[in-house]
């Protein structure tokens, strides 16, 4: 068993800015610290600058840090990751209204299908979403900026839920 994570400050939180606003989210250190540690590490060294809200579902979800979000074939987007998968830490938080958490990438594994999570990208709930719960890994809540995700969320999208209007974000980690 590996030692338990421990993290520079107590409350670490990040914030995304977007051309709608901020999003301000404090992560779940104890629910998901495996999660919590690779958004961090990953937004302190700029991975997810420049990458694409890609999805949008209204009364559902917003999702974005694909990698591939950059490129101009849309095709792309929501297909890219960082190079690497994390095993789940699904808990008992449910996915209300705000919730972060990572979603799932399949990858064949012989016969069986293994799902994993992706590791860079996530979705923030846009309404209460039950289904979701004990499924996927919730790493974190929104505290600011909702104002900002319902603006991204009701984006006019195509037939793929990718919105027509290219919402980048920065994402700086703020430990303390």
């Amino acid at each position: 068993m590996s030692a338990p994570i421990q993290f520079a400050k107590k409350n670490p939180k990040a914030v995304i800015s977007t051309k709608f606003g901020e999003i301000e989210i404090r992560f779940f250190t104890d629910l998901a610290p495996r999660h919590v540690e690779n958004f961090i590490n990953l937004g302190k060294m700029g991975f997810y600058d420049g990458t694409l809200f890609h999805r949008v579902v209204p009364g559902f979800v917003i999702q974005g840090g694909d990698p591939f979000s950059k490129e101009s074939d849309r095709a792309l987007h929501g297909t890219g990751g960082p190079g690497y998968s994390l095993p789940p830490e699904p808990g008992d938080r449910p996915h209300r209204r705000g919730t972060v958490s990572m979603a799932k990438v399949p990858r064949d594994m012989g016969a069986s299908r293994d799902i994993s999570d992706n590791g860079s990208q996530f979705f923030i709930c846009v309404d209460d979403a039950s289904s979701l719960d004990r499924s996927y890994s919730a790493f974190g809540r929104v505290v600011r900026g909702m104002d900002a995700v319902d603006k991204i969320a009701n984006l006019v999208r195509d037939e793929n839920d990718n919105p027509l209007e290219s919402v980048e974000m920065t994402v700086v980690v703020l430990e303390g």
